[in-house]
């Protein structure tokens, strides 16, 4: 049976990147991330983590969507879905009246799709040039 809670512990969470092939982080980096974190929803079947999601939000105006991973073996059954929803539903219930909030966020290559299919637009566009990073080590 899938759960959803809104804890995640740092093992957990360490596995899920290792399972999407992400880069790995030390865990007390790992558990800082999860510690500031607004928002956490995480999905289990049978006490094993299966996916994830982090909500960082400056508890103004803008709000990153971080961290969506689902194990391949999970994919596609709509957990991510649920995911992202829950991070939205989030920041829809911290909604003040007159407040808007933008949520922000960068797919994993390939993966657009999945976030244009719950209202989120690519960039660049008409509005907005291309979506930027800069890592720090």
């Amino acid at each position: 049976m899938i759960n959803y809670t809104n804890t995640i512990s740092v093992e957990d969470y360490l596995e899920l990147r290792a399972a999407v092939d992400w880069a790995p982080l030390v865990k007390d980096q790992a558990q800082s991330g999860i510690d500031n974190s607004a928002f956490v929803v995480a999905c289990s079947e049978d006490d094993k983590i299966v996916g994830c999601a982090r909500m960082i939000w400056d508890r103004g105006y803008i709000a990153y969507l971080a961290d969506v991973m689902v194990k391949p073996e999970y994919q596609g059954q709509g957990i991510g879905r649920k995911l992202v929803n829950e991070c939205i539903s989030f920041i829809d219930s911290q909604l003040k009246e007159g407040w808007r909030v933008k949520i922000e966020m960068v797919s994993a290559k390939g993966k657009e799709g999945f976030y244009e299919k719950l209202g989120f637009k690519l960039r660049p566009n008409e509005n907005e040039g291309h979506g930027m990073n800069l890592w720090r080590q």
